[in-house]
């Protein structure tokens, strides 16, 4: 399904580009947080094994990696608004979940994390894994005081009840320099990890 035409973003084509071995459609979703840049790196990754990549971000991901950079990567638009004009609406994110054999929540947020745990869809994103039926795989990266926070882990435990795939973060020296778990996985590890879901 090719859903190219109705995705408000940066649509600009950098020149003719070669048509794409397509296996599967991998959907990411970037999160705001100063990890976004291993995002960067999965899609390139994705794209170069041949799967078809596409990209939704939220407002607070475009604080720290333009939409441009990952529409090159991905070679697909990228989806950065909820509403289109009403001539082009067509519920982009029905489409996108029905597109996606999977859905990658990288980075994810606790704010995104809290929004998916108890049901709010006020962006693309959240609505998008809302009408998901495929498995959706989600990599926390944030403090650890954050992660550690009681209402975190319950959320990432009622997620899991659910049937959502959360994967662990690794250890070490944060952004904010503190010394602790909740970096995300390195990007190699995050490929591997959806290859494997790819390949079931």
């Amino acid at each position: 399904m090719n859903t190219n035409s109705h995705l408000k973003g940066e649509e600009i084509t950098p020149g003719h580009p070669r048509e794409t071995n397509t296996k599967k459609t991998v959907v990411i979703g970037v999160s705001g947080g100063i990890a976004c840049y291993k995002a960067v790196e999965v899609v390139n990754q994705l794209r170069k094994d041949g799967y078809n990549v596409k990209v939704i971000m939220t407002k607070a991901a475009q604080q720290f990696v333009t939409p441009l950079t990952f529409q090159t990567l991905s070679r697909n638009a990228v989806v950065t608004e909820m509403f289109d004009p009403v001539a082009k609406w067509d519920t982009k994110h029905v489409s996108l979940a029905k597109a996606a054999d999977l859905l990658v929540i990288v980075p994810a947020t606790a704010n995104i994390i809290g929004k998916i745990a108890n049901g709010i869809a006020d962006d693309m994103l959240s609505t998008t894994v809302m009408a998901t039926k495929n498995p959706v795989l989600i990599f926390p990266a944030m403090n650890t005081a954050m992660y550690e926070n009681s209402i975190v882990q319950e959320n990432i435990q009622k997620l899991k009840k659910h049937g959502y795939h959360l994967f662990g973060t690794a250890s070490g020296e944060l952004a904010c320099g503190d010394i602790g778990t909740g970096k995300l996985l390195d990007w190699q590890q995050i490929v591997a990890e959806i290859k494997k879901f790819l390949c079931d």
